[in-house]
């Protein structure tokens, strides 16, 4: 009686099916109370609210805690725990397409404005683009030398995918590494560019839109150096094979849309904008 019992509970928990059921998590809720503090604080704070600093900083720290815990949670499923089969990852694979394509449309909108401003350039502005009196960057100094670079990046996270699929961990490593460095000098390069600038974000509608586009880059180059770094290390503790490493293929492709969004600033904003 007691075997028939004991074989009817192991047998309730075998799993039938190839699709992961989560576990009840709170992190979607604090996630999406992080992103509200972050949106409201930034608008009280660019309106000079007394706590609307206070509010965004509280809102950011919620997201990053967020972002860590439930990445944590979601490594320790697909790795540990054996959750994520063929058919989970064919679902993340499809979450991750439309999650950038959800990032094309953020960028289109900040492409949007920068030609219809430049293309019609209004009469307050003096009928001219780029406007009277804004200095613009030179783009073949730091803005090509900040588009080879993400190129390069491109090329070295490509290297990397195909060790892991080849099974070549050192190559892997050293070409993860590259492009892990090519990234942090980016923003660097990114940084010396804003420090320089003749203009800021107050400075009309130019001023506004290239640092609205190119800031937002920037945060998702930033955000895309860390997804990598994670990889990195999860890839130094022998956490993805040939066939299980989506987490480094979703990071691979967020890095090559980095690039990408990079090639139209470079050709749109800084080129043919500022010429």
């Amino acid at each position: 009686m007691k075997n028939s019992v004991k074989h009817e509970h192991e047998h309730a928990h075998v799993q039938k099916h190839p699709f992961h059921l989560v576990d009840p998590s709170p992190w979607p809720l604090v996630g999406a109370t992080g992103a509200f503090l972050t949106t409201l604080g930034g608008v009280m704070y660019m309106h000079n609210y007394e706590f609307g600093g206070y509010m965004l900083s509280m809102g950011l720290i919620m997201l990053l805690y967020t972002m860590a815990v439930w990445w944590r949670d979601v490594i320790r499923e697909g790795t540990f725990e054996g959750r994520h089969t063929q058919t989970v990852q064919l679902g993340l694979r499809y979450g991750m397409i439309l999650f950038i394509v959800s990032e094309c449309m953020f960028f289109f909108a900040f492409f949007w404005a920068y030609f219809a401003s430049s293309l019609a350039p209004t009469i307050e502005i003096g009928s001219i683009w780029p406007p009277k009196g804004i200095a613009v960057f030179n783009p073949w100094e730091v803005p090509f030398l900040n588009t080879l670079i993400l190129l390069l990046s491109g090329a070295a996270v490509t290297w990397a995918h195909h060790s892991i699929i080849a099974g070549n961990k050192r190559d892997a490593i050293i070409s993860l590494f590259i492009t892990i460095l090519l990234a942090v000098t980016f923003t660097g390069f990114q940084v010396m560019e804003y420090t320089d600038s003749a203009f800021t974000i107050a400075d009309g509608v130019y001023g506004s839109t290239f640092f609205m586009a190119t800031g937002f880059h920037g945060l998702h180059v930033i955000i895309g150096t860390i997804f990598l770094t994670v990889c990195y290390f999860r890839l130094a503790n022998n956490q993805f094979t040939r066939e299980h490493h989506f987490g480094f293929e979703a990071a691979a492709w967020y890095w090559h849309f980095v690039d990408v969004v990079w090639l139209f600033l470079f050709v749109s904003i800084y080129w043919w904008g500022g010429s």
